[in-house]
């Protein structure tokens, strides 16, 4: 009986491993060669879909060919850790950064596209709740702390990603960075701001000791540009006000 069970599982090994690399992994005998090729490309199939919906404008850049071609090495190469397809999409992730062999022919800024257009199907599905509305800023803001939304995220690129498209592949980084905060608002929809390097330093600041007061951030922020506190105040006001509005931060 353990002599079946172990010939069972040296079977499904044999077979998943064709399933995925049928080039690498011949088919086990005894299979009809037309059963198991609906199996290569239904399984195939399923995993390209749920891809190609996750990262559209990727699939759009490589084309046809090279995405195929993409996806597929995926599909051999990567173990995945997940049975949930809604988890793929990260798992898709891992690959790109720490298993694919990059060749000519992957634009240099495919992982960080790929993880842009990754954050909007994970804020989409985030099980948070966003903050409610409140009315504009307490009149003691700047002696006030604030909390950021887990639905709000702060991103750094040295690709402009939320640019790039068919049209627009850089072969190189620009100077400057693209600073991103991309959140789910109240309607449930994922948006994406361009966000000023001050700004992003500011809410960086928050995360480093979001307990402390706004008035020490925008004092510590001041010390680091060399700029006036009072000044620096009034400009970050109206902004404040907005990502309240916004909901991608209450005031505690």
């Amino acid at each position: 009986m353990a002599e079946t069970g172990f010939a069972f599982q040296r079977l499904q090994r044999a077979f998943a491993s064709h399933i995925r690399d049928p080039a690498r992994h011949p088919a086990p005998a005894g299979i009809p060669s037309k059963r198991i090729a609906i199996y290569r490309e239904l399984l195939y199939n399923n995993i390209e879909s749920f891809i190609g919906h996750g990262f559209p404008v990727i699939k759009r850049i490589l084309g046809e060919e090279r995405w195929n071609a993409l996806v597929r090495d995926f599909f051999a190469r990567h173990v995945c850790t997940t049975p949930y397809f809604s988890e793929i999409g990260e798992e898709f992730l891992a690959y790109l950064e720490q298993e694919r062999k990059a060749g000519g022919d992957d634009p240099p800024f495919l992982f960080e596209l790929a993880h842009y257009e990754w954050v909007e199907l994970a804020l989409a599905i985030h099980p948070a709740e966003a903050f409610s509305r409140s009315d504009g800023l307490p009149p003691d803001w700047l002696d006030r702390s604030v909390e950021i939304s887990p639905l709000a995220w702060r991103l750094a690129y040295r690709y402009p990603v939320h640019r790039i498209g068919p049209d627009f592949t850089p072969d190189s980084p620009p100077e400057m960075p693209s600073f991103l905060l991309v959140y789910r608002g109240r309607d449930d929809r994922v948006h994406f701001l361009e966000c000023p390097p001050l700004l992003y330093r500011l809410l960086e600041r928050f995360g480093e000791s979001g307990t402390s007061a706004l008035r020490k951030h925008v004092e510590g922020l001041a010390e680091e540009t060399g700029g006036d506190t009072l000044i620096l105040s009034r400009q970050v006001e109206p902004v404040l006000a907005d990502l309240h509005e916004r909901g991608i931060l209450r005031f505690i």
